[in-house]
Order: structure tokens, then sequence, then C-alpha cells
């Protein structure tokens, strides 16, 4: 079978590698642009949409178009910061979140990433995928592997940071990885 190609409308390296892991069936390259379209949607899914589209505008003609947006959400801190995740405290978002919750039993410190992917096809047919890792955030960062909130995020049924239990599991059951595999 013949491997679908496809432009990610992003500049993150590491969302490219997992969805890599988590799309085997497809050729999987970051977008070629100096400037993406800002995430001003309300959802997760009018952010994946919007850059899907943009992909389909200045990608080429032959490729899928694929829009990922995600984020985590502490319930203690009203679900922040969600949509904001990458912009949120200015690349201290692991601090601010930890300090957010300090004093806070580990029973109260409940959280989920969330991921929404939308691929749109070289003719405009369109798949989207969602996907949720729930678990809480850790007292302190543990771990080497991953990026953003992994050293301070433990799934539900875990007691490692998704840092502690590494890319290869990461692979297989992130929040990403489930949109992956709800993609249709």
């Amino acid at each position: 079978m013949e491997r679908l190609k496809a432009r990610l409308a992003s500049q993150n390296a590491h969302k490219l590698a997992e969805l890599r892991d988590a799309l085997p069936d497809w050729e999987l390259e970051l977008l070629d642009a100096e400037e993406f379209p800002p995430e001003e949607g309300d959802t997760y899914y009018e952010n994946a949409v919007a850059k899907a589209r943009f992909g389909r505008e200045v990608g080429p003609g032959d490729a899928w178009a694929l829009g990922e947006d995600s984020g985590i959400e502490v319930a203690r801190i009203g679900g922040a910061p969600g949509l904001k995740s990458a912009r949120w405290a200015g690349g201290a978002h692991v601090e601010r979140v930890l300090e957010a919750l300090d004093g806070v039993e580990r029973e109260d410190r409940g959280a989920r990433y969330v991921c929404e992917l939308v691929a749109l096809s070289p003719d405009g047919k369109e798949l989207r995928g969602t996907g949720v890792l729930e678990g809480r955030i850790a007292a302190e960062p543990r771990g080497e592997e991953g990026f953003g909130f992994d050293p301070i995020f433990i799934p539900d049924g875990e007691e490692r940071t998704v840092a502690e239990l590494g890319d290869a599991w990461k692979a297989q059951n992130s929040h990403r990885a489930r949109a992956a595999r709800a993609l249709s």
C-alpha cells in the first residue's frame, strides 16, 4: 500500500516525530511556511482545522494537510492552560502549573491532555481525530524524555510521569497517538 503524503502545519519537530510514530502509513513532513495562522479558535478543533486549511492553501497540491492543536487542562486551575498551553507562562509553563498546585493534595491534582487532529485531502475530504489522556500532575518534574508538560504529567494507572515512561510508551498511549488512531 502506498503511504499517504502529508504536511503538518507546524514548526514543532517533537509533534512531527510523535505523529510519524502514530501514523506509520503516512509520509509526514513539516509544512514549509515561514508564518502560521494565529490560534484564535474557541476549541482545539477550530485551531486544528484552521491550520489544516492553511496547509491546504500553501502546501503541495498532491499532499494531505494535517492540522493539530493540543493542550493540557488542569482541573484545579479551571482547566488552564488549555487552548493556550503553548503560550502560557512564557516558557515557564511547568513551573507555573506546579506553583498553582503548591500544597494541593494528590487526589486534587487531576489533569488531562487533549489533542485534535484534522487532515484535509488534496480533493478537500476531511478526517478528524480526537485523543484524550487522563491523569494528574506530579509534585515535581521527573524524567528525561518527551517535551512540554511530560515531566509533570502522570497518566491514570501509572506512578511515573510521561517523561519517565519514555518516548516508546508515549508513541502508543499519548493524546496524539489516540487522536491519530481516531483519525477517520
